[in-house]
């Protein structure tokens, strides 16, 4: 990816708050059909991430055990115009962008098959989930039956990627003067790119 230094983002909270505001990953490998692609929710642990794919998902027979793969998360991302500049009309020195969140995570995948990952996996990613939608009132695992539950389980495989490389990039109009910086988060804000426009008044 290619950053250049004013984009870069090194902050390892600012990128851990990218993936879990948007854990939705396009995991990318090389297999022997060339390369595939996966969109998986993904959850961030110590050095790693996790999650589970469906078992009729060919992802887990496509790929080797110890394959590197990539996990990319994408944040915010809106069309900044011309117009936002109020430079524009003194010089008209300006083009159309796209300003973006993004994180590109390397590392090597293992699959799980047995209960205690499979559980945990699950467990994981929808207690994040159903407490931040839910509060008090999150869905357990423990709420459905047992059985139906071990049924569910079964038609899914685990797994963990160790992280072994991170690059990210937060291209927020960083490389503007401050009078156009603020026209862009203004303009953003009026025509509806609420979340854009606040990321890049908050940076």
């Amino acid at each position: 990816m290619y950053i250049p230094p004013h984009f870069e983002e090194a902050d390892p909270e600012q990128i851990a708050a990218l993936i879990a505001a948007a854990p939705l990953a396009t995991i990318v490998a090389q297999t022997a059909d060339g390369l595939v692609a996966n969109h998986i929710p993904l959850i961030a642990a110590p050095g790693a991430l996790i999650g589970h794919v469906a078992r009729a998902n060919d992802m887990h027979r496509l790929l080797a055990e110890g394959q590197e793969v990539l996990a990319i998360f994408r944040g915010v991302e809106g069309y900044v115009s011309p117009n936002y500049y109020p430079s524009k009309p003194e010089h008209h020195r300006h083009v159309p962008t796209w300003n973006y969140e993004v994180a590109h995570l390397h590392g090597t995948i293992a699959f799980q098959h047995d209960d205690k990952a499979k559980r945990a996996a699950v467990g994981l990613l929808t207690r994040a989930q159903e407490r931040r939608l839910n509060g008090d009132a999150a869905w357990r695992m423990a709420d459905a039956p047992a059985d139906y539950m071990a049924q569910m389980l079964d038609g899914i495989v685990a797994f963990r990627i160790t992280v072994t490389r991170v690059l990210a990039k937060a291209k927020l109009s960083q490389n503007r003067n401050a009078r156009d910086r603020q026209g862009a988060i203004d303009g953003l804000a009026a025509d509806g790119a609420a979340a854009l426009s606040a990321r890049m008044a908050a940076r």
